[in-house]
């Protein structure tokens, strides 16, 4: 049985709960917030016997296997450095750092603790996601020529001292959501030879939109987030032979249409929860095999992904106060 702590009690903490929930092999056994009140009230709504009122109470309490953090961004390296110096292994939720330079730090520490560290990216493991990069590699839709993914939805209503338009908690749409796209032309393309980029900034300072274009040696994949409207959010990746098209939001699909000889063919391949199970389901079989790292989402594809996102940001002039 693979005993979890969780920290920051959150919205996303509350999703990734109930899919736990879901996971033969894996129960929640403690939670730690800033306020013990609201950690206890989640350990209560969960089933969990431990919370605290600190993060280095549940580091130091030798209660669980693994902790997941699902704490704004800002305060991801520090967290997650802290529980893996205490022994722990950490499922850090994305983006893993807010820049390289933490993620570099996070991974050495990770390989000094000998403790597994992955980054929480759910999309790399959703069954669909999994199904088109499998369409991709074995040449089903010949070479790809185009990607296209977007991810944006309103958001300049909410509170500015939230995380997504606040400034001092790295805000704005590429690090929260743009993230996502860049992942998938990563994942599917590998790392750009070139990018251009283009960015729109809100009121507080953060980018509130972001168009971006990835050059590959044959390819080019147009990404775009932004917080200041919706927008489809639907993928689309063009080959020489045909075209797949992953439902919307494609970032937690659940099926995908593919183009080919004249013949329109959606497949509903579905999804467990809300879809934080499969990303779990990843984490219990690389803990129960020994492993320190996700073949899936390795250290190394963390590092290329927050270094492509560096790049766009030094294009495009998105600087956080606390660098």
């Amino acid at each position: 049985m693979i005993k979890w702590g969780i920290v920051g009690a959150g919205n996303i903490a509350h999703s990734f709960s109930k899919d736990l929930a879901l996971v033969e092999g894996g129960k929640l056994i403690s939670v730690a917030s800033r306020s013990l009140e609201k950690a206890q009230n989640f350990a209560n709504e969960y089933g969990a016997p431990n919370a605290y009122g600190s993060y280095e109470e549940l580091f130091n309490s030798n209660t669980v296997d693994i902790i997941y953090l699902a704490t704004p961004h800002t305060s991801h390296a520090d967290l997650s450095i802290a529980a893996m110096k205490a022994g722990n292994a950490v499922l850090c939720e994305k983006p893993m750092g807010v820049n390289k330079a933490e993620v570099e730090k996070m991974v050495s520490v990770a390989k000094e603790s000998n403790v597994f560290l992955m980054e929480a990216l759910w999309s790399r493991f959703n069954p669909t996601i999994v199904k088109v990069k499998e369409l991709v590699d074995n040449g089903t839709i010949g070479d790809i020529g185009y990607l296209h993914s977007d991810f944006a939805f309103y958001a300049l209503d909410r509170d500015e001292k939230g995380r997504l338009l606040n400034p001092e908690l790295a805000g704005g749409s590429l690090l929260d959501i743009g993230i996502y796209p860049i992942f998938l032309a990563y994942v599917l393309l590998g790392k750009p030879k070139d990018i251009k980029a283009s960015a729109n900034f809100y009121k507080t300072g953060v980018e509130m939109q972001c168009s971006m274009i990835f050059n590959y040696e044959n390819a080019q994949a147009i990404l775009y987030s932004g917080l200041n409207s919706n927008s489809e959010k639907k993928s689309e990746i063009a080959g020489s032979k045909g075209t797949v098209f992953i439902h919307p939001r494609w970032h937690e699909t659940i099926g995908y249409t593919l183009e080919k000889d004249g013949e329109s063919i959606s497949t509903e391949v579905g999804k467990r929860g809300k879809g934080y199970v499969h990303e779990i389901e990843e984490v219990h079989n690389c803990l129960n095999h020994g492993k320190k790292e996700s073949d899936l989402w390795s250290h190394q594809n963390s590092l290329d992904l927050i270094e492509i996102m560096d790049s766009v940001r030094e294009m495009t002039g998105i600087v956080f106060p606390f660098e």
